[in-house]
């Protein structure tokens, strides 16, 4: 007999015992069992526990919660650390919000991993990873992200979000805020009305955002104030109004963002009308550098954006300096590179070079902001005919999403251990996507 099982059967006998599962309350409020020395055990729902939450309870670090096929109207809040939660089935395991909870999942413990499962319809996020206390009980700041006040910045060491499902969600599908040493990988995120995936509030944050597929977004990748080991590699952006952006926001600590590398993405077709629409009214971008700095831009294919396929502009008083494009390609693009900074804050030192493209604002950009250029070199800006963003759609009428890769053995394979740092990608292995890629999206099409 499995050991939890033999636990759970000694306890309804009242007869527990020191050596299986003596329950207690430790001095920081978690749960204690004494078992043997490195036993783990895995929690079937609703087998062993009849929700995700009262099964989350039950878990020790190591521990393993495994979710048969249904949906689950509740908010799991996971504050043990190390154990993992996997859904048996990507598509089948859903957590529902009903549009009556603010989040599906929020992590607060370290090294926790969420696997194969789907989050939806929560008035804020599909999953809230975070070491901010005000962000967990809290509501969103007026440009989505979450306003803490004068709480000191803590941060939440280690996570694991992999092939996971968030659609249909207020805010964010999965979102990342005061969190540092992760991995959000193989998921899928669609109809965020303010961003499928979103790391927040971060320096450095050691972070990889790796194999993702976000569209039917407001925006499919944000990055605010996330700076340092900042890594956005192999994901596919398209067809949402804006692709990814990477932007300082005072609502937000640690200002500025600086130090990301954004490469071998697919970034195309993000103009589609039947998306939320988000506050700033964002359309037809491909990236959008909006006060962001010393970021690297490596191998991306970024096609078929309405307005722009890589812009960069100023936030408030924060300009964005330094930033380098190297080795992209461009096509159909309302244009391709666009410089813009419409008040006094203008950005400085901003490169490009290796790149494949036709159109840039100002003209001959490549030439006179080749790589490397001087952070005393003049300012260059320009504008262009922008196209009018049409209204959006609720995010609850988002089109549900298709089914997705399942997690490998879900049901045989053990607790996921999460690494208390992420391995950073090597750029130099990271190919630029191929032009193949592009045919396989009707999104692409705009519209």
């Amino acid at each position: 007999m499995p050991l939890f099982r033999l636990r759970v059967l000694i306890a309804m006998l009242g007869t527990l015992t020191v050596v299986l599962a003596g329950c207690g309350t430790g001095d920081d409020g978690s749960r204690q069992g004494r078992r043997p020395a490195g036993a783990h055990v895995t929690i079937q729902v609703p087998t062993d526990a009849p929700t995700i939450s009262a099964a989350v309870s039950l878990a020790q670090p190591g521990d393993l919660v495994l979710v048969a096929p249904g949906v689950y109207h509740e908010s799991v809040k996971v504050a043990t650390a190390q154990i993992t939660l996997r859904g048996e089935s990507r598509d089948k395991v859903v957590i529902d919000g009903q549009l009556q909870q603010p989040n599906g999942i929020v992590v607060t413990a370290p090294g926790v991993a969420v696997e194969n499962l789907t989050v939806e319809n929560n008035t804020q996020n599909g999953i809230l990873l975070t070491g901010s206390a005000t962000a967990v009980a809290g509501s969103p700041g007026r440009t989505g992200g979450y306003d803490t006040g004068n709480e000191p910045v803590t941060f939440l060491k280690s996570f694991l979000v992999s092939y996971v499902t968030a659609t249909r969600n207020g805010l964010y599908g999965i979102y990342a805020f005061s969190a540092q040493d992760g991995v959000i990988e193989h998921s899928y995120a669609s109809g965020g009305a303010d961003s499928g995936i979103y790391v927040g509030q971060c320096k450095p944050c050691h972070i990889v955002v790796r194999d993702n597929i976000a569209e039917l977004n407001a925006v499919g990748y944000e990055g605010t104030n996330a700076s340092g080991d900042m890594y956005v590699v192999g994901n596919r952006f398209v067809g949402n109004r804006v692709g990814l952006t990477t932007d300082s926001d005072h609502q937000e600590k640690l200002l500025p963002q600086q130090g990301a590398v954004v490469a071998g993405n697919l970034i195309a077709g993000n103009q589609q009308t039947s998306t939320p629409e988000q506050a700033d009214g964002g359309w037809g971008v491909g990236v959008g550098i909006d006060g962001g700095s010393d970021n690297q831009f490596i191998r991306n294919r970024i096609a078929g954006n309405i307005n722009a396929g890589l812009l960069i502009t100023a936030t408030v008083d924060i300009p964005p300096d330094g930033n380098q494009i190297l080795d992209n390609t461009f096509a159909a693009n309302g244009v391709d590179v666009g410089w813009t900074f419409p008040t006094a804050t203008q950005g400085r030192g901003n490169c490009l070079s290796g790149n494949d493209l036709q159109t840039t604002v100002p003209a001959q950009l490549a030439m006179i902001a080749s790589c490397p250029v001087s952070a005393q070199s003049p300012v260059l800006s320009g504008t262009w005919a922008m196209p009018t963003a049409p209204g959006g759609i609720p995010f609850t009428e988002v089109a549900a999403p298709a089914a997705q890769p399942q997690f490998p053995n879900a049901t045989t394979t053990g607790a996921t251990v999460v690494p208390a740092l992420p391995a950073l990608p090597e750029i130099a292995s990271i190919p630029l996507p191929s032009a193949l890629l592009l045919a396989e999206s009707a999104l692409v099409q705009t519209s």
